[in-house]
């Protein structure tokens, strides 16, 4: 079993391997407006943990796939990721001015801009799915289901339906259960997506996905209250971003609920819970995913 150090070095390793393949995912053969190109890869290649295309490629490896045939659904959750930075970004949704410690990307070119590079990436993101088939074979009823599951995780029953839901709630949420719908849909629901994706490509069971899901949906409430607890304690220099900003747009969060020692202890059994799913489910190769796991739970950004 690897260090928690080491493992963050592979990690940072596979963000690399990503952000690699990022590069050439508009290929540079396509006639695109420049300023759109330009606004397209701002936010893209703007760092960020990768974890999602991570998820994917781990995903794959521990149901004994191809981690390079994984690779164009690994990029285009990124895609989809970005995409929806981008526009909870604007000042019609979050406006926020700094995102991953640079300038958003609507502050250097324009909300028209901004709106239209997000509506290219989402779009750039079916396209990069398609390539698992064309360029590594993988059969095209996996790569329908995985269309299919984008649809779904990504769309107004997913991560859009969170983000509406989050907006909408901007009134005051008075229960821990809307709260919860909103970090399951709005979080919860691409890391699912991602790990789901990885196992479609290496021909996973019913049972395989169903724990994989079982494993995303924990995983990812954990993440999100653990980004809950770090926006009241954690370094800002390390977040890309000011800390506190929860308080100040009076948004309602776990820690708010139900405190900042019983969030982190809720982290600490979602994350439990997360590993057992995965464990029960007798995966080939599940090692890294439970690291995985391990390491969200200690990140500090």
């Amino acid at each position: 079993m690897k260090t928690t150090s080491t493992f963050g070095e592979y990690i940072a390793s596979q963000a690399e391997r990503v952000e690699a393949a990022l590069i050439e995912a508009l290929p540079a053969s396509w006639d695109v407006p420049g300023s759109l190109r330009e606004s397209m890869n701002y936010s893209l290649m703007a760092g960020g943990k990768r974890l999602r295309p991570i998820m994917v490629l781990e995903a794959a490896e521990a149901l004994g796939g191809s981690q390079a045939a994984a690779l164009p659904a690994a990029l285009a959750i990124e895609m989809v990721h970005t995409y929806s930075l981008v526009h909870d970004d604007l000042p019609a949704m979050d406006n926020d001015d700094y995102r991953r410690g640079k300038l958003t990307n609507h502050k250097v070119y324009g909300d028209a801009m901004a709106i239209l590079a997000g509506d290219a990436l989402l779009t750039q993101a079916f396209y990069s799915v398609t390539q698992a088939h064309r360029s590594f074979g993988i059969p095209a009823e996996r790569v329908l289901a995985i269309t299919e599951e984008l649809s779904f995780y990504a769309g107004a029953r997913g991560m859009v339906g969170g983000q509406a839901a989050d907006m909408l709630g901007e009134q005051g949420l008075t229960k821990l259960e809307e709260l919860e719908f909103i970090h399951l849909h709005k979080t919860s629901d691409l890391i699912v997506f991602s790990l789901r994706a990885g196992g479609h490509i290496a021909g996973a069971t019913d049972a395989q996905l169903n724990a994989l899901t079982e494993f995303g949906n924990a995983l990812g409430l954990a993440f999100q209250i653990q980004d809950d607890i770090l926006d009241i304690i954690g370094d800002e220099q390390k977040l890309g971003k000011p800390v506190k900003s929860d308080e100040k747009q009076q948004k309602v969060t776990y820690p708010y609920f139900i405190g900042l020692e019983a969030s982190e202890q809720k982290v600490k059994e979602l994350t439990k819970q997360a590993k057992t799913a995965l464990i029960q489910a007798n995966l080939p190769n599940p090692d890294r995913l439970l690291q995985l796991a391990d390491y969200l739970m200690q990140r500090d950004h």
